[in-house]
């Protein structure tokens, strides 16, 4: 009895072990260096961002007015720049360009690093 009950458990344990957790990449992006946060994120995000999603104005609920809160909410900001799964951003268009969504992505990538 204790052996099938193992088992049974053992079972249950791995099947539920095996869902994956989305990720925002379907291979790893192309990066030339380590992004900035500083110098590279935050300026990106002040000029196309925050005039709708800052600490007094969170529209739609994203408030990206620093790391961590821009960090909290990377995968949705890269999934409205690239417009899949959440309305493109910036709202109006037109889409940001290639390299710019490739920059986001990398910071992603490497981490959402605060530097």
């Amino acid at each position: 009895m204790n052996r099938i009950l193992f088992i049974t458990l053992c079972s249950l344990f791995l099947a539920s072990s095996c869902t994956k957790e989305k990720t925002p990449f379907a291979q790893a992006p192309t990066c030339n260096g380590t992004v900035s946060f500083a110098n590279d994120v935050l300026p990106l995000i002040q000029q196309q961002c925050t005039s709708c999603h800052d600490a007094g104005n969170a529209s739609g609920g994203y408030n990206l007015s620093d790391h961590a809160t821009i960090s909290a909410h990377a995968n949705a900001v890269l999934g409205s720049m690239r417009n899949s799964g959440y309305q493109l951003m910036p709202q109006g268009g037109p889409a940001l360009p290639d390299s710019t969504i490739q920059l986001i992505e990398c910071w992603i990538y490497q981490g959402k690093l605060d530097n």
